[in-house]
């Protein structure tokens, strides 16, 4: 019964961080409504400056001194007890409660140092890939598979299907996974993948003959970028690299997202809501970056990410020289071609967000149309573990 229930001590250090960093940030936001409340001239209006002030004042800071205070000691404990708790987690549900953690704060938890942010890395079977280990031994044929925002390595897993299972069946592929942080910006992972993929290029046990790459959603963005820096730092890699399939990537950005931005705005209007507006802001960077599409650090360095502006990205095509595919999905049962259908897509990227469409020629991918694929009454997951769905990747890729 104890081994059911051990948890990793590291796990409990970050879980015990962000319950005193959450208590903190709580306390600010309930200081800045009761102050705000207090002084604030009518509903519209910029909120006053300043922290609240006398005995009111001095029961905040008392609560952020004592939450800081708690915080330290608990730090100290886990730390002794570390080697006691063991490093395995047989938690339920642990993987796919950290990776949508970190989607929501990964870059909040890369950046305090927080031990639940999860390292980039490839994986087979829910563990670290180790080329001079592989079993079966790997071919000349290189696929790796990049998951989306919120989402794990081992979530391609869907209704007994994984596509890099059945593409290694299928057509020869040695498939692997990689694991990334989904809440930092894809610029970031980008930059980190490129370089990657150049350790597994080089290090890769036998000659190989090609490299593709699966990218879903968000992990398509990451893949776009990840080919735009491997060319910048003169890698080996992207010479390898023949085939990119995309599934329902956003290309061109996500609805949710711009919808969450501006509620941030219209809270901000009043004082009196304007505090909650710092919860809308404790959305990662990875989803920020989705509002539009941000593939380069240029599109969001030097900018407030939560601030009105539009679309300041810069063009980034698709890779000269690889074979690119484009698969969307629709929640529509059929074809009918309105615009309501094309922009509700698969519930979370538009169809053509998804194929890489834009009213500006300059941003307009261009997937031939043989490389296009809309598959109908599909939601977002689904195009990972729907059989039509990866007839048309298999096909793709024999070709």
């Amino acid at each position: 019964m104890i081994e059911k229930i051990r948890v990793r001590a590291c796990d409990l250090r970050g879980i015990s961080r962000l319950a005193i960093e959450a208590t903190a940030g709580l306390t600010d936001l309930v200081e800045a409504m009761h102050h705000n409340i207090a002084r604030a001239p009518g509903i519209l209006g910029a909120p006053p400056a300043g922290p609240t002030r006398g005995i009111t004042g001095l029961v905040y800071r008392s609560i952020r001194g004592v939450t800081r205070l708690v915080g330290s000691g608990i730090d100290v404990v886990l730390g002794q007890i570390d080697p006691l708790l063991g490093q395995q987690s047989t938690l339920p549900g642990r993987e796919a409660g950290q990776a949508a953690l970190n989607g929501v704060l990964g870059d909040y938890l890369a950046n305090s140092g927080n031990p639940l942010a999860i390292p980039m890395g490839l994986r087979r079977d829910g563990q670290p890939v180790r080329l001079d280990a592989l079993s079966p031994p790997p071919t000349g044929k290189l696929v790796v598979l990049v998951h989306g925002l919120c989402m794990n390595d081992l979530q391609w897993n869907r209704q007994g299907h994984n596509h890099g299972t059945a593409l290694a069946r299928d057509l020869g592929y040695t498939p692997v996974f990689l694991r990334y942080n989904s809440g930092r910006h894809i610029s970031t992972n980008g930059r980190e993948l490129a370089d990657l993929l150049e350790t597994v290029v080089k290090q890769w046990p036998v000659p190989l003959a090609e490299l593709a790459i699966v990218g879903h959603s968000m992990g398509g963005l990451v893949s776009r970028s990840a080919c735009h820096y491997g060319r910048l730092s003169g890698h080996d890699w992207p010479r390898h690299l023949r085939k990119l399939v995309f599934l329902g990537t956003p290309h061109h950005g996500a609805p949710l997202e711009r919808g969450g931005h501006w509620v941030d705005i219209l809270l901000g209007l009043s004082p009196y809501t304007a505090p909650l507006a710092r919860l809308g802001k404790i959305r990662s960077a990875g989803i920020t970056d989705l509002r539009h599409g941000n593939l380069l650090d240029e599109d969001w360095a030097g900018h407030d990410r939560f601030a009105r502006a539009g679309d300041r990205r810069r063009p980034v095509p698709l890779p000269e020289g690889v074979r690119c595919y484009a698969l969307a999905a629709t929640l529509a049962k059929e074809e009918r071609g309105n615009l309501a259908d094309r922009l509700l897509g698969d519930g979370l990227v538009s169809v053509n967000s998804a194929l890489g469409r834009h009213p500006d020629p300059n941003r307009t991918l261009g997937f031939p149309p043989a490389r296009q694929w809309v598959g109908y009454g599909m939601n977002h997951l689904a195009v990972l573990g729907r059989p039509e769905a990866y007839e048309q990747i298999k096909q793709w890729l024999a070709a």
